[in-house]
């Protein structure tokens, strides 16, 4: 359950609403804060490099604000034949993006990072990268509109949210954790929260 009055110890660094969802799921008592990072890629970043540092920064950025709180940061980057794809922020971005996609194959990187201060100024944390293949059908461009002004995902890397409508644009997603998808792989994170005594 989320809180936002008082701080938890366990801090989810941002203000994504997907996330704040999935976290949602496991029955733990968190909080949230915007981490408020710039999140500009690097020239000679990979997109996995890119997503696990912002990750990181996100989670450390709150981290300083609340020493000895165990905080998560996220992010995702998506990638088709080896072009980032952005937030597309507008329709016809949006448009653009989906058309890219469609008949190819589309990586989506979820970056997940985990920090503490510990008491004694120590550093603790824990990140990784899970990697999600999507298969992206033929889409024509009627398609590609009906959907956006359906669901108009323009929040979201890649055009399209998969825990909504958007899993009909697809023919075929290889993950070994369906919440990353979304946004915040949760396998991954019930198996890194323990080692920072939060229990799941």
């Amino acid at each position: 359950m989320s809180i936002s009055g008082a701080m938890s110890n366990l801090v989810l660094a941002s203000s994504s609403t997907y996330r704040k969802s999935l976290l949602e799921r496991l029955a733990i008592e968190f909080s949230c804060c915007s981490p408020n990072i710039d999140e500009s890629a690097l020239a000679v970043e990979s997109a996995p490099q890119l997503t696990e540092r912002l990750a990181l920064e996100k989670a450390r950025a709150v981290a300083d604000r609340f020493p000895n709180a165990v905080v998560i940061g996220a992010d995702q980057t998506a990638e088709v034949n080896g072009a980032l794809l952005n937030k597309p922020l507008t329709h016809e971005q949006a448009v653009a993006q989906l058309s890219a996609q469609s008949g190819q194959q589309v990586l989506f990187h979820s970056g997940l990072a985990v920090i503490q201060i510990e008491p004694n100024g120590q550093l603790k944390q824990h990140s990784l990268v899970n990697t999600t293949e999507v298969e992206f059908r033929s889409l024509t461009l009627a398609q590609i509109e009906r959907y956006l002004t359906s669901e108009q995902p323009y929040d979201c890397a890649g055009s399209f949210k998969a825990e909504g409508l958007g899993i009909s644009l697809f023919s075929a997603v290889r993950s070994n954790d369906p919440t990353s998808l979304i946004g915040l792989p949760l396998i991954d994170l019930c198996s890194i929260l323990p080692q920072f005594s939060i229990k799941v």
